[in-house]
């Protein structure tokens, strides 16, 4: 029986731009991946299949936008083969950090091997198929005992207005700090009146919380830039408790279903959501260095 197809996603803009402003002296990028199958085959129970975006891509288009830093995420076509991102940080550690995929298979030694080689938090998808390895909420508690004695993280893909999640529940019970990408990733169209919304920036202001400002075309109900809807939810997560606020571009920004944008264009949109130059420095600088231990 052959296997089913897994279609491509729509690949990134090679074409990067320069931004219209200088990004502050060590600027972090905390949510890219990189797929590079020649080297690293990808799992056959996958939700997409991306086109190839290797570290050389990532490092020039990291070089137009002026971002010296950043944050390798294991991407759930990977499944726990971490090859690829423990090889890409463990060569270059100065300048860039990986968060990992596991299972309950985990120990301790393990942990501590790819502590050194960069590894400073572990990823549950709970979104795409081949990314939640476990089998219960009770099982990442126990691994979270461990994972403190690291200064580790969980960093969790999860829809904050999915009922199925007791994201107070998660945050009251685990051992370290729990880190959600792309604003909580509800849809703008709810409003940041929604009482799930207002739920997790109650969680985020308890101070074990971390939120990072990332993929905004995969909440807001515009097709492309600037994404205006997604400001008053950025602005919301700052207010609440802007020390535990990081960014990151996305990149390559896989299973984007409308328009592609630059990579500069997310730049130029960043003032929206950091108006001045202090707060910029804190999300894009301070936070992240806290956070991987940079």
């Amino acid at each position: 029986m052959s296997m089913p197809i897994v279609p491509y996603c729509q690949p990134p803009d090679r074409n990067t731009l320069s931004p219209s402003f200088k990004l502050p002296m060590n600027t972090c990028d905390t949510h890219v991946h990189i797929f590079d199958s020649t080297k690293y085959p990808y799992q056959k129970n996958r939700s997409y299949t991306p086109h190839e975006c290797n570290l050389n891509d990532l490092a020039k288009m990291h070089t137009r936008l002026g971002v010296e830093r950043a944050v390798l995420i294991q991407a759930s076509v990977h499944g726990i083969d971490n090859s690829a991102v423990l090889k890409s940080c463990r060569d270059d550690q100065r300048k860039k950090r990986c968060v990992i995929a596991v299972d309950k298979s985990i120990n301790e030694s393990q942990i501590e091997s790819f502590h050194k080689k960069g590894a400073r938090g572990i990823r549950l998808n709970l979104v795409d198929k081949g990314g939640m390895p476990f089998e219960s909420i009770d099982q990442i508690y126990k691994l979270s005992k461990i994972l403190a004695h690291y200064d580790w993280h969980i960093e969790f893909l999860i829809h904050v207005d999915d009922p199925e999640i007791k994201l107070k529940a998660i945050s009251e019970n685990i051992h370290v700090p729990i880190v959600l990408g792309h604003f909580g990733y509800m849809k703008t169209e709810k409003t940041t009146s929604d009482k799930k919304f207002q739920e997790f920036l109650d969680i985020l202001e308890n101070g074990n919380c971390w939120v990072k400002l990332t993929g905004p075309y995969r909440i807001s109900s515009e097709t492309g830039i600037p994404y205006k809807d997604v400001t008053p939810f950025a602005e919301e997560i700052i207010n609440k408790n802007s020390d535990n606020v990081i960014w990151g571009s996305d990149w390559p920004h896989v299973m984007l279903k409308n328009k592609m944008p630059n990579d500069a264009e997310l730049i130029e949109i960043l003032p929206n959501w950091l108006p001045t130059e202090e707060l910029r420095k804190k999300v894009l600088v301070d936070n992240p260095s806290r956070l991987y231990g940079f």
